[in-house]
């Protein structure tokens, strides 16, 4: 570890205040709570470094290079044309605008800024864009689309994970409907990971590049007599009430949690979630007691990438789910009207050297079929499918779910 940023005795309080740029990290990678300035001082100035990640079984080493990557890229990436996070631009030009998963968002804007210094050359355009990191972008996505009205105010190429943002009926359905998006990733085939999934958009609105699994991470000491769940089924069985951490921080990784459980459990699936979700606490909140009694969860539900983190030999069991790792899927969505424009900036998004960016550096497997993902053995997903999403209302369903959710998180505490 480069101790000249930080040093793992340092509080995360004291290592945000001099790294700005790390709260997003640690939004991404299990503190969520470190987002929001009061409790990143409550919360961040009682817990060192090195403790919070003792308490989640995280390798200090690996965790600290993804800090260090964002403090190299704030210091060194002044030039946006080198990897900025925004740029605006005069004249002729496409507009993008993205959340970037965390953990792969510094080398995607690095080879995003090679690729716009070419496009840029080769076709007297400029591309102006804000690519946000996902952990803080959702509010910032939610105020620049208030006002939208109709297809003008509409970025031409869009990117985020999950199905909060692109299946909102309000802004993004009504567009969709009009045929605003068009779908103009056309791979020659499937990558090897999905096939039989059905990924691609039936009726070519959008664009899958990507995808987000959630797998299950195991203390097996705190699971006693209890069997090491192997499955969605197992852990929505009485035995791990209470016992779960659920990443209710990640609005689009839980989110997808939420749709897959209710489509193949149903409520009473979405309520048996609530019910095992570790006295109705936040994930991240489980670290906060530095007690060597405190409870803390059997099983931790999170992205497949955070698994990199885990020590050899610890205590800490990953688990990839024998019903599949449920998928929060990374949309692009692109302007019809302007593909003419936008179709080299389509084909970089899809491309190989994307693709392996996603899958390589992040774990988030990429569609691109000459993309390797390296997934062990046997890793099938649970896959909402697309009949079923255009079957129901995704937004409106997604409330439903957290009321249900919710409930039965009041139940179990007697509220």
């Amino acid at each position: 570890m480069n101790e000249k940023h930080f040093t793992l005795e340092q509080t995360l309080f004291e290592i945000t205040e001099r790294h700005p740029e790390t709260i997003a990290v640690f939004g991404a990678n299990g503190f969520p709570q470190m987002l929001e300035e009061e409790k990143r001082k409550s919360f961040g100035k009682n817990i060192t470094l090195n403790t919070a990640l003792s308490f989640q079984n995280r390798d200090p080493a690996a965790f600290s290079k993804i800090l260090i990557s964002s403090i190299e890229r704030e210091k060194h990436g002044d030039d946006v044309t080198l990897g900025g996070e925004s740029k605006k631009a005069v004249g002729e030009k496409v507009k993008i605008t993205g959340l970037l998963p965390c953990p792969v968002r510094i080398p995607l804007l690095e080879s995003f800024g090679k690729f716009m210094e070419g496009f840029e050359k080769t076709h007297n355009i400029e591309i102006e864009y804000e690519l946000k990191a996902a952990a803080m972008g959702l509010d910032w996505v939610e105020k620049n689309l208030a006002e939208v009205k109709d297809e003008s105010g509409i970025p031409d190429l869009f990117i985020s994970a999950g199905f909060d943002l692109f299946f909102d009926e309000e802004r993004f359905g009504k567009l969709k409907r009009a045929g605003v998006f068009k779908d103009e990733v056309h791979f020659k085939t499937e990558n090897d990971s999905f096939k039989g999934y059905g990924l691609k958009d039936p009726r070519g609105h959008y664009s899958m590049i990507g995808v987000v699994p959630a797998v299950f991470l195991v203390n097996t000491n705190e699971l006693g007599d209890r069997a090491v769940p192997m499955s969605w089924s197992d852990v929505l069985k009485p035995e791990y009430e209470n016992s779960v951490s659920l990443p209710v921080g990640d609005f689009d990784l839980f989110n997808a949690i939420l749709l897959n459980i209710h489509r193949n459990f149903g409520k009473e699936g979405v309520e048996k979630l609530g019910r095992s979700l570790l006295d109705s606490l936040h994930p991240s909140e489980m670290i906060k007691s530095e007690k060597k009694s405190a409870r803390r969860p059997a099983i931790t539900i999170m992205p497949y990438f955070f698994t990199k983190t885990i020590k050899e030999g610890s205590i800490m069991k990953a688990v990839w789910p024998s019903d599949g790792a449920i998928l929060s899927p990374i949309f692009m969505l692109s302007k019809s009207e302007r593909i003419d424009k936008l179709k080299d900036v389509i084909d970089f998004f899809a491309s190989t050297e994307v693709g392996e960016i996603l899958s390589h550096s992040g774990l988030f497997p990429s569609t691109n079929p000459d993309v390797d993902n390296k997934l062990k053995g046997e890793s099938p997903f649970m896959w909402l499918g697309w009949e079923y999403i255009y079957s129901i209302d995704v937004g409106q369903t997604i409330r439903e779910c957290e009321q249900i959710f919710n409930d039965s998180i009041k139940e179990v505490i007697g509220v």
